[in-house]
Order: structure tokens, then sequence, then C-alpha cells
């Protein structure tokens, strides 16, 4: 796997990067107040132990976030990427879990964010393809707050045979589709699912449609034409970790 540094920013994912024992931190740079508040939020825990630390300006700072025109908040670190889990091996044995699996979708900010609902409400892992997930974006680790540190992500080179492999190991498979006659709330959700999600602008390939079992949508103010996918999926993990909890 490549283990090429890159560059993260944001209080919530610089801090959760530095909590996590499996995330390699190789540099932080932080501002005299953010230091203050990583010791103010860490008082049990010197998780600056070990790393090195440089000390900067904000100004400084913004120099590693001009083009992508997102606030570091006072701190940026260069960090590794995580060991990928395999998923042959984490599906082994279990029963009633949730996977979510992305189709397309590649837009960081959206990504980040459902990465974070999906943290929130216990989702065990999520699916993406590995040419279209961007592993090392400083917007998607922003949006995330810190929850890629808390998720399973699993990369796959082909969607389409992941979900034939997983359906054969009894999962079952719900694509989210507006115009699908059945709303989600009405599904029992037992055992092992997979929720498939399609890109906001072309929806699910259909060759990937067709490893579904079922479509389902989320009904809407009929004035509104649709949800913001981040949005579409936060909905329904919050609903599927009420039903874990009755």
């Amino acid at each position: 796997m490549n283990k090429t540094p890159f560059y993260i920013v944001g209080q919530h994912a610089v801090i959760e990067a530095l909590r996590n024992p499996y995330r390699k931190v190789l540099r932080v740079f932080l501002t005299e107040e953010s230091k203050k508040n990583i010791h103010r939020k860490n008082q049990k825990k010197n998780i600056l132990q070990n790393v090195k630390v440089y000390f900067k300006t904000k100004k400084e700072l913004d120099n590693y976030t001009t083009k992508d025109q997102i606030s570091h908040q006072g701190y940026v670190a260069e960090i590794e990427e995580l060991d990928q889990p395999l998923l042959k091996e984490f599906v082994k044995n279990k029963n009633n879990i949730t996977l979510v699996c992305l189709d397309e979708v590649t837009d960081p900010r959206n990504i980040g964010s459902l990465i974070r609902s999906a943290a929130s409400f216990k989702i065990d892992g999520l699916i993406v393809k590995d040419r279209h997930f961007p592993s090392k974006s400083k917007l998607m680790y922003k949006s995330a707050s810190g929850c890629i540190e808390h998720l399973n992500i699993f990369q796959v080179s082909n969607i389409n045979s992941t979900l034939k492999n997983l359906k054969e190991k009894n999962f079952w498979v719900y694509a989210f589709d507006s115009n699908a006659k059945k709303d989600f709330t009405e599904i029992q959700w037992k055992g092992n699912n997979i929720l498939l999600f399609g890109s906001e602008g072309f929806g699910m390939r259909h060759h990937t449609a067709k490893y579904a079992d079922f479509f389902v949508k989320i009904n809407i103010n009929s004035n509104v034409e649709s949800l913001n996918i981040s949005n579409s999926a936060a909905i329904a993990f919050h609903h599927l970790n009420v039903l874990k909890k009755t």
C-alpha cells in the first residue's frame, strides 16, 4: 500500500488522528493557542508525545489551505494512511451488520459528511471504489471531523463484484432511489444489510443497480426535488441505529 505522507487540517481531524494509536502522525503544525487547546482537551494523556511539533502563525498555516479554500483552525498535520482492513475477513462469521456502499460518489465534502454520520450512528463499514475515493483529501478529512479514525473503510477495485460476493454471504442490498415505491422505514432491517447510494449527478449505474435486492426511498416534501446524499445517508443511518436499540 502507498504510504506517501499527506496533510490534513482542522481541529477535529488533527486531534482524532493524534488520538488514534493506529495512525502514524509524522509532524504537527500548530499555533500557540491550538497547542493549549489540545492540552485542555486531553488532560489525561499527552497526545503530542513522540510527535514532531512545529509552531506557526495563522498566516503561515494559511499556506497549507489556500488552494483548498478551507479553514485550518490552527491545526495542520502530516500523516500516513491507515492500513486497510480486509472486507473478506471483516464480514467472516458476523451477523446483523450494516455496510454502506457508494457507487460513483466522488465529492470529498459529501463523502466526509457521510463518514461523519456513519461513525456517529455506528454503521459497521463503508465500501468505496479505490479509484474514486479521495483518500488524501484535506476537504474530506475536514468534513469528516475526525470520524475517519472511527470507521472501517473498505477500498475495493470493483463495486459490482464486491456486491455479488457479499450477496453470496447472505447480505441484502438496498439501493436508495428517489423513484422507488417503498419508503425505507417500512423495511425491518434484519440480518446483514448493504445500503447502496449512487452519485447525486447521475444516480446509480444501471449495471450496479442490478445487484440490488430492493429499491427504497426517503419520503420528503413533494415540492423538493431531492436531498443531498450525505443528508439522505444521515437520515437512514439514524433510523437504523434507533432500530438496533429497540
